[in-house]
């Protein structure tokens, strides 16, 4: 009798397909920190993003059987990361901000601010929620602060302000995507260029902070640079947004700014120099001091 020969199909669920495309990625010696820090948790991202799955549903989904034609997507995404060295957000079109999804591409920063852990806390012990009427988000990039700060004061009016205008076409696309239209407006301006005589219960910013020669640079090339770098020692854009701000803020208001990890000390001086009270910095999830804020009190 003649012999058959049966070619075994190798079977993968999304579990084992993250595990080896986490692999790949570590075999290839990329950057992180748009969003994730190891190979695990960004082919993770790849892969649901790959597959349409849910990431509410990651328990379940991870026992699931992924098609060949499923599998062959999953890995022309991590080539790509691969190869073109992008963050995997612009490969996906979409990162998480505070618990809310966001359209990003190169135009704007990949979302992964430490001030969505304070948006969610109501920008607490900083700000009284309850008094939060207006809320400034200098240099707004994708939105995502904005658009955060909206959800968490929803009796807010917040004006997202960006000196670029690809940036703010970003902006409007995730405005009108969280359906914010009546109370968050992108304006285009230089820092306050388009706040006119306009007052804010907060002045929130992620501005660029990054020191222009810094070598780390080069991870972040496929950013947008003026929204990253801001002078010798990265706080060029910090001392005009501290220097301008009192005239924009209400008596009893905030102004609140994200820095390096080694700026807290330079920019809470730099507060203090300015006549802002109750000066002090928050820790990161990691413990880092990096955002600092003040409390603006007009005098007589």
């Amino acid at each position: 009798m003649g012999s058959r020969t049966r070619t075994v199909r190798k079977v993968l669920t999304v579990g084992e397909l993250i595990f080896q495309s986490a692999e790949r990625l570590d075999r290839a010696d990329l950057a992180y920190g748009h969003g994730t820090d190891n190979p695990f948790d960004e082919a993770a991202a790849l892969v649901f993003h790959a597959l349409n799955l849910n990431h509410g549903d990651a328990l379940r989904a991870y026992a699931r059987v992924v098609s060949p034609r499923g599998r062959a997507r999953v890995s022309h995404l991590v080539t790509q990361r691969i190869r073109n060295r992008r963050p995997a957000a612009y490969l996906t079109r979409r990162m998480w901000f505070a618990g809310l999804e966001f359209y990003v591409d190169e135009r704007v920063l990949v979302p992964r601010s430490p001030i969505a852990e304070l948006i969610e806390q109501g920008f607490a012990p900083w700000a009284d929620e309850r008094q939060v009427r207006r809320v400034l988000d200098v240099g707004t990039g994708s939105g995502c602060i904005a658009v955060a700060a909206a959800k968490r004061f929803p009796r807010a009016q917040v004006d997202a302000v960006d000196i670029s205008r690809p940036a703010l076409v970003v902006a409007r696309r995730n405005i009108r995507r969280h359906r914010l239209g009546r109370r968050v407006h992108a304006l285009l301006g230089d820092l306050f260029g388009a706040s006119d005589s306009r007052r804010y219960d907060i002045i929130v910013s992620n501005p660029p902070y990054v020191e222009s020669q810094d070598p780390h640079l080069a991870a972040l090339a496929h950013e947008p640079l003026a929204a990253l770098a801001a002078g010798p020692d990265g706080l060029a854009d910090i001392r005009v947004i501290v220097a301008q701000a009192p005239a924009h803020l209400n008596s009893g208001a905030w102004l609140l700014l994200e820095h390096g990890h080694d700026q807290a000390r330079a920019v809470r001086d730099l507060l203090v120099a300015a006549g802002f009270q109750c000066v002090t910095s928050r820790r990161d999830l990691a413990g880092i001091e990096r955002c600092s804020g003040g409390k603006w009190l007009e005098l007589g």
